[in-house]
């Protein structure tokens, strides 16, 4: 099998704790997920779309920085910035619209580097384009969703 044949396979396990509190666990890691108080929550941890785009920013760091070393600079520093608002009505169950994810995410990654603006615009096509979790969020991907009863 080839390199690019290859994969690896991510598992998380989370356990309610609580209406809007879950501790999730990955390859010895635990953490918490909750809601702010606004939304019902008890505010002891970022909640799911907080996370979604902390993922985002992570992968972007990590792709980042595997390109640029491809490319032959340094990178300084790096700083990943995500935004995006969502509404709640249908989350809440209140609207059938809009949908219930973010609208628009807009991300901006801020680095010191001495890369010309060339190298930089192709570096940052190519980060985008070999991000997984950027890929995972700008494209449809096939998810199944089983209920079990225990």
């Amino acid at each position: 099998m080839s390199e690019s044949e290859q994969t690896e396979r991510f598992q998380v396990s989370a356990n309610a704790e609580s209406d809007t509190k879950t501790t999730v666990e990955t390859r010895g890691f635990e953490f918490v997920v909750d809601e702010p108080a606004p939304l019902g929550g008890t505010d002891d941890g970022p909640n799911p779309v907080e996370y979604l785009l902390g993922a985002w920013a992570g992968c972007l760091n990590v792709v980042a920085h595997t390109v640029a070393e491809e490319y032959a600079f340094e990178l300084e520093d790096v700083q990943v910035d995500l935004e995006g608002e969502l509404n709640p009505a249908r989350f809440l169950g209140l609207s059938d619209d809009p949908r219930a994810g973010y609208q628009e995410i807009e991300v901006t990654i801020s680095v010191d580097t001495d890369a010309d603006e060339a190298t930089l615009e192709e570096w940052a096509a190519e980060v985008e384009e070999r991000c997984p979790v950027g890929d995972n969020v700008q494209n449809a991907t096939p998810a199944t969703v089983d209920v079990e009863t225990v």
